[in-house]
C-alpha cells in the first residue's frame, strides 16, 4: 500500500495551486484525491487502501484525518496548505514549502501527543473560548485578523464558564495541547509536541495584557447554556457543554521528512528532546 493524500483546494494558499501539489505527489507515486464540497474527509481516509495517510490544508482540515490515522493506526502526515499552518510550525515542518514536505511520505515517524474533546473530536493545536473564538469567525468576514480584531476588541464582553468546576469571567480562555509560548489574539509557538500535558490561559479585562496559566492532563469547561461557541484548530464551531478535553499522550505517529531534507534540525531537536 501507498500514501494517500487529501487535499483541500480552498485552504487559502495561493501557491502553489491544488494542481501543482497533487502533480507533485503523484510523480512519488502518492494517490490523491483533491475534496469537492460537501466531501466528508474522515469517511474517504477511512476507506482508502494506503500505509499512510495525509492532508494538505490549514490547521482545521487537519483533525479529521488524523483522527482516522489514529484509527486505523496509520502514520500521518501534515502538509502545509493553509494560513497559519501551526502544527507544521511546531514540528518543524517548513511552512512555505509544501512540495518539500511531500518527503514526509516514507520519511522519520515520531509520535506527538493529540487532544480530545469528548470521546471522539481530535484537535492538534487549540480550543479557544471568547474573544479568540469570535475572532476566527469575525476574520472570513473582515478579510484580515487585524481588522477582525478591531472590529472586535470594543464588543461585548466576558465569557463566563466553569473551569473544573470555578467560575471564570474572561476575555479569552484558550486551551492547548502542549505548552505554547502564549500572545494575545496569536496562540505562538510550542517548544514540544509530546509532553503529555494540556495547557490552558485565561486572558482578563477589555484590553488583556497578561495570562494566567494552568496544566493538566484534564480539563472541563462548562457554561450556563447547553452549548458554547468555541474555535477548534482555527475552526469556528459550537460545542455541547459540558466540555471535557484530555490530552492522549504520544498517541499520533506522524511522519516528517527526514533529517537535512525539509526538517529544521534546531526545532526538532527541541521537540522532541526528554521529558
Amino acid at each position: 500500500m501507498s500514501g494517500f493524500l487529501l487535499v483541500n483546494p480552498r485552504a487559502g494558499r495561493d501557491r502553489p495551486s491544488s494542481e501543482e501539489l497533487v502533480e507533485a505527489a503523484q510523480a512519488r507515486g502518492i494517490e490523491t484525491h483533491v475534496l469537492r464540497e460537501g466531501e466528508d474527509p474522515a469517511e474517504l481516509a477511512r476507506s482508502a487502501e494506503a500505509a499512510a495517510l495525509g492532508m494538505a490544508g490549514g490547521d482545521g482540515s487537519l483533525g479529521a484525518v488524523a483522527a482516522v490515522a489514529l484509527e486505523r493506526d496509520l502514520p500521518f502526515v501534515c502538509v502545509p496548505f493553509g494560513t497559519y499552518n501551526h502544527l507544521a510550525w511546531d514540528a518543524g515542518i517548513d511552512r512555505d514549502d509544501p512540495l518539500g514536505a511531500l518527503r514526509a511520505f516514507g520519511g522519520e515517524e515520531r509520535r506527538v501527543d493529540v487532544g480530545r474533546l469528548g470521546d471522539d473530536r481530535v484537535f492538534l493545536n487549540t480550543v479557544s473560548f471568547g474573544l479568540y473564538a469570535a475572532l476566527v469567525a469575525e476574520e472570513d468576514q473582515a478579510g484580515s485578523r487585524l481588522r477582525a480584531a478591531l472590529r472586535l476588541v470594543f464588543r461585548g464582553g466576558d465569557v463566563r464558564l466553569a473551569i473544573d468546576g470555578e467560575p471564570v469571567a474572561a476575555r479569552i480562555v484558550v486551551v492547548g495541547n502542549n505548552v505554547y509560548r502564549l500572545h494575545l489574539l496569536e496562540v505562538g509557538h510550542r517548544p514540544r509536541l509530546d509532553g503529555s500535558v494540556l495547557h490552558l490561559g485565561i486572558a482578563r479585562g477589555l484590553l488583556p495584557r497578561s495570562w494566567e496559566e494552568r496544566r493538566a492532563e484534564r480539563f472541563s469547561i462548562d457554561a450556563d447554556g447547553p452549548s458554547l461557541e468555541a474555535a477548534v484548530d482555527g475552526e469556528p464551531v459550537r460545542l455541547r457543554t459540558p466540555v471535557e478535553l484530555r490530552v492522549e499522550p504520544r498517541a499520533l505517529r506522524l511522519l516528517l521528512p527526514e533529517r537535512g531534507q525539509d526538517v529544521d534540525d534546531a526545532a526538532e531537536g527541541e521537540l522532541l528532546r526528554p521529558g
